[in-house]
């Protein structure tokens, strides 16, 4: 085994300190520090830490340790594994071997300024000439700290200097390789038996310089690690952080950007709301949408699926969508989308991106598969993870920290600055949350450029009211007119005023969005608006008045030309009727034999009726050719499209709320108020072995009453086990004043002031001998 250096005198004595010895420096210290500790730790302080023998067994508890570690930065973690290598968990290492150890990547100083956070923290704890730290610390670091391999045996640090030195070019390069950030290497030669000694790693491995962990996988020893790496045993230590790429954009060209993606995902949201409350799809089985009814969506968005998705995700997160409560149950949207939609595009933006920022759901993982290879679809349970909303706050959190009007270069950028400040945080998707979090930003209009917008940083600060002003300073003023081309199009050069858009959406179809929208005008798009109601008339006023160039003469020809072919066929209620003032219209309709199947009877010259349902007739005499128009019993048209349908809904987050937050952590005062009870429980701990009169387990009514007013007599203090109005149970030292109605009155010497407390919440109790 590779042989210690005896450079530290103390490491080879026996150390007075143990893993044990953590509770003495707890019980030592004062309480600025156990306030820090439970500051830093929270975990550790619910439920509260009866003493400090408590306390330090769960700051050692692997799980807990794990969580610890999730905050620490790159260059923090390097000192653990250094510890580590060091076995700081079997004895003491000096900070100034610490130092050595790095081999110049790092100073004493700079070394000393991770030591103390983890000090604070209590995963390494004792004097600069004594580090310890505890075992769980090297099961949570794992089996390659600092990229080392598992050691050997049997090869001392001398020896495995000149096995290197023995070594050919091609073996040289293969060790040289694994000596860096990863022992383990894959190859097809590490089958055994099958070592072949016209390969490197076939020799290696016949001389067991390689460690065989399977048969694709070896494994470089620690020992040859350490050689390979010289007079640097930790390899490459990045002391700071990474200076990203940044570039000027300016405030208002960050601003003018996110305020185009903010109305683009309201008007996104809109026709999500206008296609399900129509069509609502079905829910799965599974839970979540269909990926038909995604690309589905996409397709009437004009986007792509993930975009789409996003979408399904925030509508349904801001709880405009829900699943309906019928035996086969539907995706429909909720009386809330009715608010929504007649909200300010201001105050649409703030609750999709308030919705979004506490959302406990990763819409990055749609089209992923989980660990038992099931798809995750849109609105799956599987989507569902509890730190989401912290994950994004961190992304968002470092953009906010650089200069407004500022942007980083690349996505990965920002993902190389939080690797280095929480390696650990995320796991294995550490930079795709990273990617995702950006992504959905920018399409929310919170993030643009690579800069956070200043609506974006309102809205890390809580308030969606605030957020929603300073995003409708950004949203240009809407507009009036239009310009209608040539071609039949139509730009509108910016958000237009409300009666305009509906006006507009009515009469034509969008063609591409953006800061300009284009519409375009078309056969199709006139219907629509004649079956609302609209007459040829409205139609050429709309576009002469609202346009600022020339209405082109195609796009009238196209008005009135639709305009008489449209309602020639007019349909009522007989169960309906079709009605035509030319004859021969109806007996072509009566000789089709595609239109058998409609019943069509002639009652007149110019009527047919037939036993369907009015809205059926229509449907099957378009479907065939025809433009009949439907009319009410005045004559007048009537508008056959079904209203949206609605349903109550859980509300935001769909009755799920992400990690809490930390308004749920203990506050100050109550952790100065555990910090109390621990030290009582210290001193109740010292003082136990010198009681007289102690009783087990609870106490009886009687025999607590005798012992207590004994005590008051004798002006002895008495220790309780006692529970408070919380249900915590807590060890106290009191002075009983006296004793009656249920109620000890006593003198707490922990708190330093005159208390009561209930009987019924006594459950043990010990005079102290004073």
């Amino acid at each position: 085994m590779l042989e210690r250096m005896p450079a530290d005198p103390a490491a080879n004595e026996p150390s007075p300190e143990s893993v044990d010895s953590l509770t003495e420096l707890l019980r030592s210290g004062d309480d600025r520090q156990l306030l820090a500790l439970l500051r830093s730790r929270p975990d550790l302080a619910t439920p509260p830490p009866t003493d400090s023998a408590v306390l330090a067994a769960r700051a050692t508890v692997r799980s807990s340790v794990t969580r610890a570690c999730e905050d620490l930065d790159s260059f923090s973690l390097n000192v653990l594994e250094a510890l580590v290598l060091l076995d700081a968990d079997e004895r003491t290492v000096s900070l100034e071997r610490l130092t050595g150890f790095f081999g110049g990547e790092a100073t004493r100083e700079q070394l000393r300024s991770r030591i103390d956070p983890l000090r604070e923290r209590a995963l390494v704890w004792g004097s600069d000439e004594a580090l310890r730290t505890a075992v769980t610390v090297r099961e949570t670091i794992g089996a390659h700290p600092a990229g080392l391999g598992a050691e050997l045996g049997g090869l001392s640090e001398q020896r495995a200097r000149e096995v290197l030195a023995e070594l050919d070019d091609e073996e040289l390069g293969v060790v040289t390789k694994l000596a860096g950030a990863s022992p383990i290497g894959r190859t097809g030669q590490a089958k055994p038996g099958a070592e072949r000694s016209d390969t490197p790693i076939g020799r290696l491995l016949l001389r067991g310089l390689l460690l065989r962990r399977d048969e694709n996988t070896v494994e470089l020893p620690r020992e040859l690690g350490l050689a390979a790496r010289g007079d640097r045993p930790m390899g490459n230590v990045a002391t700071t952080e990474p200076v990203p790429e940044l570039d000027e954009h300016g405030q208002q060209r960050i601003d003018g950007t996110a305020a185009g993606e903010a109305l683009e995902l309201n008007r996104h949201v809109e026709l999500l709301l206008e296609s399900w409350g129509q069509e609502p799809p079905d829910v799965l089985r599974s839970g979540g949408v269909g990926v038909r009814d995604v690309r589905e969506l996409a397709r009437k968005l004009d986007s792509d699926e993930t975009r789409a998705a996003l979408v399904v995700e925030l509508a349904a997160g801001t709880g405009l969508i829900d699943t309906s409560p019928d035996e086969d149950p539907q995706w429909v949207p909720t009386v809330q989308a009715d608010v929504w939609l007649a909200a300010s595009p201001e105050h649409r933006w703030a609750l999709l991106a308030g919705s979004w920022l506490e959302l406990p759901r990763l819409p990055g993982l749609i089209g992923s598969r989980d660990a038992r290879d099931r798809l995750l679809g849109t609105l799956s349970e599987g989507l569902r993870r509890s730190s989401a909303p912290r994950d994004r706050r961190r992304v968002l959190e470092l953009l906010d920290e650089q200069p407004g009007g500022w942007g980083f270069r690349r996505d990965d950028g920002v993902a190389a600055v939080l690797a280095w400040r929480a390696p650990r945080r995320g796991g294995s998707m550490r930079d795709e949350l990273v990617t995702w979090t950006l992504r959905e930003a920018r399409a929310l209009g919170i993030v643009a450029l690579g800069g956070l917008s200043s609506a974006g940083r309102a809205l890390l600060t809580g308030d969606e009211s605030a957020a929603a002003g300073v995003m409708a300073s950004a949203i240009p003023e809407p507009v009036d007119h239009v310009l209608v081309q040539a071609d039949l199009t139509v730009v509108a050069p910016g958000r237009l005023e409300p009666e305009l858009a509906a006006e507009l959406n009515l009469a034509a179809d969008v063609e591409s969005a953006g800061s300009a929208t284009v519409y375009r005008v078309s056969e199709s798009s006139v219907r629509r608006a004649l079956d609302a109601g609209r007459s040829s008339e409205q139609l050429r006023e709309l576009f002469e008045q609202r346009s600022r160039t020339p209405v082109p003469q195609g796009l009238t020809y196209l008005i009135d030309d639709t305009a008489r072919r449209h309602g020639k066929l007019r349909a009522g209620t007989a169960s309906s009727f079709l009605r035509c003032d030319d004859p021969v219209v109806l007996t072509e309709v009566l000789g089709k034999q595609q239109l058998a199947h409609l019943g069509l009877r002639r009652i007149a010259p110019t009527v047919l009726i037939s036993p369907l349902p009015l809205e059926q007739l229509v449907d099957e005499l378009r479907g065939n050719g025809y433009a009949p128009v439907a009319e009410s019993t005045d004559g007048s048209v009537l508008d056959l499209s079904r209203g949206p349908q609605r349903i109550k809904g859980r509300g935001r987050y769909g009755g799920a709320r992400g990690e809490p937050s930390n308004s749920a952590r203990p506050d100050e005062q109550q952790l100065t108020e555990r910090v109390r009870t621990l030290r009582a429980g210290d001193q109740a701990a010292a003082t136990r072995g010198n009681t007289i009169a102690p009783e087990r387990g609870r106490p009886s009514a009687n025999a607590t009453l005798e012992l207590l007013r004994e005590a008051a007599r004798q002006s002895h203090s008495v220790w309780l086990g006692f529970v408070d109005a919380q249900g915590g149970a807590t060890q106290r030292i009191v002075r009983p004043v006296s004793v009656g109605g249920g109620v000890l009155q006593g003198f707490d010497s922990t708190r330093g002031e005159l208390g009561d407390f209930p009987l019924h919440r006594i459950t043990s109790v010990a005079v102290v001998d004073q």
